[in-house]
């Protein structure tokens, strides 16, 4: 029988400001009292300052803000003004003011209350509200915390912000369900908060993240760039497997990296399983061999339309896997002490026709190298975790995983001792122009196919010139005609 122990979190009792915090919350203060305001600030910290007023909006407040400094000689550096825009639709209820001063992000938002018309989560009436009905609408009891800059002192209007802090517990300040139906977007805040913390999620939270009606209002009310952000976050962090596996467990992994509506072969039964073990394993094997800036990539749709992330990320991504799969098939060569020939490289076939079976494994992996450049190691990696490496039934997972990382430090070794790290900065020693001109060619596919050829010709000896590589050209070409 096992036995939980709680998560006791050391909090302190009172929030020390760095100088820059200070300075900003001073000018805040000064802020008020130059125009006469009657407004309260409450702040709430991240990577960036959230300021929220109890009785002005917050773009009104930025501009006497940003008034004020100008008036004090200040002003100069303040980048930014800018608002952005309420979009209920998509869960996002509150126009928020932004302003950059001393390197800091500083949001100003208003404290608000709402009501709702049955059967809608789009506020039917906003006004502004106390810091208790603020606070109910948050997230997470311990994202509801306020940092009043009046008094200098810490506000829980939750009623029990600290304590879950203090405990280490993941809950929502109203129920959980009506939470997230506010903004769906919370349960995957929920786990990533949960993870980065080591906190614990609280078990109604889980079966509310879980039902189909927050399922279904993630898809329908949440933006594809919110869920990326979030899932990016995530996987930035350092318990990325941890996420994933709640992703899973909360029957979340087809909502957040959804697919195409038709696509070929069909995905199996415990298919999210399987993506989370490799994601283990990964993660496992790059602090086993100590690498710190491994990406795990995922397939390109996903990255590109579930997460709407950068186009030159999604080919990266099919980049990667390309080049793994190629060096599956150099992997055994690359590990053996012995002269081994690889048996599969149709993606090769006709360009190494004329190098000599010795050089062959060092042009074919010098090839890969140039197409994936300084991800070759990332590829490597998924391709190590690909390759079978004959385990027997009275291994456990740490010893497979140590016969892992010796397979991948045997071929990394290998690949260095060839010489090709840096293989993707050599320059070609002829160009297009210099194949046609020899060879008396238009430009099009031949060029192409020379120019690859001759790339796999440098590649057999790096002391090779350029005037050896013509002299190459024209005879090989000489031996092609006598024989068409």
């Amino acid at each position: 029988m096992s036995v939980a122990t709680q998560h006791v979190l050391q909090v302190r009792d009172k929030i020390e400001l760095s100088d820059i915090e200070r300075r900003i919350f001073d000018r805040l203060l000064a802020s008020l009292r130059h125009f006469n305001l009657q407004t309260q600030l409450l702040a709430k910290d991240c990577y960036d300052i959230d300021i929220a007023l109890d009785n002005m909006m917050g773009t009104e407040f930025a501009h006497k803000v940003k008034e004020y400094l100008v008036s004090i000689g200040e002003g100069k550096d303040v980048r930014g003004d800018g608002k952005i825009k309420s979009n209920p639709d998509r869960s996002k209820h509150l126009e928020t003011a932004t302003m950059r001063w001393l390197d800091m992000q500083i949001d100003f938002v208003n404290l608000r209350s709402e009501e709702y018309i049955k059967n809608s989560r789009i506020p039917s009436k906003q006004s502004f509200g106390t810091p208790e009905e603020d606070a109910c609408r948050r997230d997470l009891t311990i994202n509801s915390l306020f940092y009043n800059i009046h008094t200098d002192s810490v506000e829980d209007y939750t009623k029990r912000g600290i304590s879950d802090l203090k405990s280490g517990r993941i809950v929502t300040p109203l129920p959980p369900k009506a939470t997230f139906l506010d903004d769906p977007l919370r349960v995957l805040r929920a786990i990533r908060f949960g993870v980065r913390f080591e906190f614990t999620l609280d078990e109604d939270l889980k079966v509310a993240a879980a039902c189909d009606d927050v399922k279904d209002a993630l898809a329908a009310k949440v933006s594809k760039e919110r869920i990326g952000k979030e899932v990016d976050l995530m996987i930035s962090g350092n318990q990325a497997v941890k996420a994933m596996t709640h992703i899973c467990d909360l029957t979340l992994f087809w909502n957040v990296f959804s697919l195409p509506p038709v696509f070929k072969p069909a995905i199996s039964d415990g298919c999210e399983r399987l993506c989370v073990a490799y994601l283990d394993t990964a993660w496992n094997l790059i602090h086993l061999l100590k690498e710190s800036t491994f990406k795990v990539p995922v397939v390109n749709y996903i990255i590109v339309d579930s997460l709407k992330q950068k186009g030159e990320d999604a080919k990266m991504v099919l980049d990667l896997h390309r080049a793994s799969h190629k060096f599956l098939s150099l992997i055994p060569c690359l590990a053996s002490n012995e002269d081994l020939q690889p048996d599969d490289v149709d993606w090769m076939r006709g360009l190494i026709d004329d190098v000599s079976i010795a050089s062959r494994v060092r042009v074919l992996t010098g090839f890969v190298l140039r197409e994936i450049k300084d991800l070759w190691r990332v590829a490597l990696l998924v391709s190590i975790l690909l390759h079978p490496i004959g385990i027997n039934d009275t291994e456990d997972e740490s010893s497979q995983l140590h016969k892992r990382r010796d397979l991948f430090n045997r071929v990394e070794s290998s690949i260095i001792k060839l010489g090709l790290d840096k293989v993707w900065e050599v320059k070609p020693l002829i160009n297009g122009e210099d194949i046609m001109n020899v060879l008396q060619l238009k430009e099009g596919p031949l060029v192409k196919e020379w120019k690859e050829k001759s790339m796999a010709w440098q590649l057999v000896d790096p002391s090779r010139t350029t005037e050896e590589c013509i002299d190459w050209l024209r005879e090989v070409n000489s031996k092609r005609v006598k024989l068409e």
